[in-house]
């Protein structure tokens, strides 16, 4: 099962390679990662997506919360959360093929970008199924070259209540 974990830690020289050694090193798979500073000074947030049984996301939990740098860490698969990812997708466009390639980002909420004769790079947001459905829409029509960011994610604040 797919687990997305978000790691709160002091952004001092060594804490990246720590959290994510830790991975590497006990043979915890990592889907995806990003992280970025925090809203504190000195202080950065990390999302990681990752698979396991509840017993080893249960192991990473413990092992992540032992790190010295770790303030704090959260497993936000079972509470209300939003998630996002960023794709750069670069497809080759002739002059017949651009309008069918612009109803696809049309579709899908999408970017353009940049243009050129031969290419478009179009942007692409939202959870990672829609990311790999227009990438899978793209494709037919000739991907150059894909870049993805990884989940970012946040805990939702409205739960539906009044």
């Amino acid at each position: 099962m797919k687990h997305t974990i978000t790691v709160h830690f002091q952004n001092s020289f060594n804490a990246l390679s720590r959290i994510i050694g830790l991975f590497s090193g006990r043979g915890f798979s990592i889907d995806s990662v990003s992280f970025g500073e925090a809203k504190e000074p000195g202080m950065a947030r990390m999302t990681i997506t990752t698979r396991g049984d509840e017993r080893i996301i249960e192991q990473i939990n413990n092992q992540l919360n032992k790190i010295v740098d770790v303030v704090n860490v959260k497993d936000l698969t079972y509470e209300p959360f939003v998630e996002r990812e960023l794709a750069l997708v670069k497809v080759t466009s002739t002059a017949e093929a651009r309008s069918e390639i612009i109803e696809v980002v049309n579709v899908f909420r999408a970017k353009i970008i940049d243009i050129s004769p031969q290419s478009l790079t179009i942007e692409v947001t939202g959870k990672a199924d829609k990311i790999d459905a227009a990438i899978g829409m793209f494709r037919p029509f000739g991907l150059l070259e894909v870049a993805r960011t990884g989940s970012v994610a946040l805990t939702r604040e409205f739960k539906g209540e009044t």
